[in-house]
């Protein structure tokens, strides 16, 4: 009898799903990403509008500056107190930790939506320095599982998941590209028949859904125009690599200490007390790094590629020592939010800081390569430090250098600590 258990598969069972299956899928896909882009939006409107009241009209009601050092110590511990309220006392009590989550975290039960809501709204507009990206695509996620599961339950809860991560990182980062890059690994390891762009087809169209009605609406988005670098020179090379492992070697060293760090807030016990706390070390922080070290970082990184000339060296080391102790305060002491954010604005200060060092370093290489090494620490992805590395400088022609500076520093990270904290039983978790 013929062997045939080596037998090559057959293109039926190589193959994906039919055309009419993913034209069928692409609707709730469309669907998924509008939603999570309108619901990001809507976070961040009323996030702008409580921002607004706290840092202009109130200050200007009382006759002070929004710089004012006492002003900023005394918003960023009231909004510790608020989030540890609601942590405390709120049904879903905040969702779970930030710190124990990633881009690509299983959805969170859909009780806990609202008080993952509220905390997050405090503190984007109270100054805190994570971004919202993680408590978005949580709650993004559980709002389409939900919906599906009575709208269109044959669409397999995994997939939907999948869609709503990827609609809203597209609406964040602005682009489908994003999620593309993002997901790759994630789709690639899925089994089952057809190629690798048969599973990225209805994510990618989720995604652009998502990045195009954000734009729609008039949302933030990492896109940032510097000078071109043409064609690099081989002293690129070098001076890139040195940014990037550098940049990576801060990162690493902020995610050893992260864990001792929210240990440590959390060795307090009760959400009320280590928040408070966490907000009132915020505020001091603030008052050391300026107005320029708060909130998520994305608008700030704007401020500081938009005139790199006003800061000195000194400033920019500042900027991004302050951010990282700020990053790591936020993320341990029960904040609720994202770490890509901060972590690129820390990127940008490194880069900045390395074409203020480094002679005749390129102004878009420096902060490409600064950007890079930390994002790739934080996300472990290097995809998605690629593309925002490019992304901030605008200029496609840094690309075939950083795909080379990508090489060691990734050596440099891959055994590195994660910069996430193992999940563990929240406190006062209730039924």
């Amino acid at each position: 009898m013929a062997d045939t258990s080596a037998r090559p598969a057959t293109a039926d069972e190589g193959a994906g799903p039919s055309i009419r299956t993913l034209l069928i899928l692409s609707l709730p896909a469309l669907a998924i990403g509008i939603v999570s882009a309108v619901v990001l939006w809507l976070l961040d409107l009323v996030s702008e509008w409580l921002q607004d009241g706290l840092w202009d009209a109130l200050p200007h009601a009382f006759g002070t500056g929004t710089d004012n050092p006492w002003w900023i110590l005394t918003v960023l511990t009231v909004t510790g107190f608020a989030v540890g309220l609601v942590v405390w006392l709120m049904p879903g009590h905040g969702g779970p930790d930030s710190a124990t989550t990633g881009l690509d975290s299983p959805p969170p039960p859909a009780r806990t939506l609202p008080s993952i809501a509220v905390v997050v709204i405090l503190g984007l507009a109270g100054g805190v320095s994570l971004g919202p990206e993680n408590p978005i695509i949580a709650i993004n996620s559980a709002l389409a599982v939900v919906a599906m599961a009575r709208f269109a339950s044959k669409v397999p809860p995994r997939l939907v998941m999948l869609l709503a991560s990827s609609g809203t990182i597209g609406a964040l980062f602005g682009t489908p590209v994003a999620a593309a890059l993002v997901l790759t690994g994630t789709v690639a390891a899925v089994k089952g028949g057809g190629s690798l762009w048969d599973k990225l087809f209805l994510p990618v169209a989720a995604a652009a859904a998502g990045s195009v009605t954000m734009h729609l609406l008039g949302g933030q988005s990492i896109a940032f125009h510097l000078p071109p670098l043409g064609a690099p020179q081989p002293l690129d090379f070098l001076t890139g690599t040195a940014v990037a492992m550098f940049s990576a070697g801060v990162g690493i060293a902020a995610a050893f200490v992260f864990p001792y760090l929210h240990s440590g807030f959390h060795a307090l016990r009760h959400p009320l007390i280590f928040t408070t706390f966490g907000g009132l070390v915020l505020g001091l922080l603030g008052i050391v790094g300026g107005p320029l070290t708060l909130f998520k970082g994305l608008e700030q990184t704007g401020e500081l590629l938009a005139h790199p000339e006003r800061y000195s060296a000194g400033a920019l080391a500042l900027f991004a020592g302050v951010k990282i102790v700020a990053l790591l305060v936020a993320a341990s002491a029960g904040f609720r939010g994202g770490r890509v954010f901060p972590a690129v604005f820390i990127g940008v200060a490194i880069g900045l800081f390395a074409h203020a060092v480094i002679p005749g370093m390129p102004l878009g290489l420096a902060v490409a390569c600064g950007g890079l090494g930390i994002v790739m620490v934080e996300t472990r992805d290097g995809w998605i430090a690629l593309f925002l590395g490019v992304a901030l400088t605008g200029d496609l022609t840094v690309l075939p250098i950083l795909c080379v500076i990508t090489l060691p520093t990734w050596l440099l990270i891959t055994k590195a600590p994660p910069f996430e904290i193992a999940a563990k039983r929240p406190l006062l978790a209730r039924a």
